[in-house]
């Protein structure tokens, strides 16, 4: 299972998923990738699971990457403890996942089994996901002339 080696503080606030992903946004390593759709958390034992259900399809062939990673922990308290005594202690560890976010990359496969395989390890993440060619997701040539604001013209 994934999990920090170290980590700065133990316990950290539960934050917020507004927004989209600004970076880990574009396919860098691979051919074709798994993008999440909505925010969540995504528990190492999930990440864990789409993984082999990625390499398990592909029969160890081709190459894939992991772009997310399980950084934040998650406090829970004893069950049947009464409120106050402050914060329980870190139970799992959890990625955080905007949309637009690739989580999952694969190459050196057939276009149909990395499509497949992409999504059968879909299914053991608790977000919406979609698979997409990494030419699909570069950014298109920019126009020759570029308007810059200001200034009267």
């Amino acid at each position: 299972m994934l999990m920090p080696k170290r980590v700065k503080r133990r316990r950290v606030f539960r934050g917020r998923m507004k927004g989209k992903a600004h970076r880990g946004n574009r396919i860098t390593y691979g051919e074709f990738g798994l993008v999440s759709l909505e925010p969540a958390w995504v528990t190492s034992n999930q990440i864990e699971a789409a993984r082999i259900a990625l390499t398990r399809y592909t029969r160890r062939g081709g190459q894939v990457w992991i772009k997310i990673f399980p950084d934040k922990p998650v406090t829970e308290k004893p069950a049947e403890t009464r409120m106050g005594s402050g914060k329980g202690s870190p139970e799992y560890w959890v990625a955080v996942v905007k949309p637009d976010r690739v989580m999952f990359e694969i190459a050196g496969v057939a276009e149909a089994d990395a499509r497949e395989a992409l999504r059968l390890a879909s299914h053991k993440l608790p977000v919406k996901c979609k698979i997409v060619a990494k030419a699909a997701l570069e950014p298109d040539a920019k126009p020759a002339a570029i308007k810059t604001g200001g200034g009267s013209e």
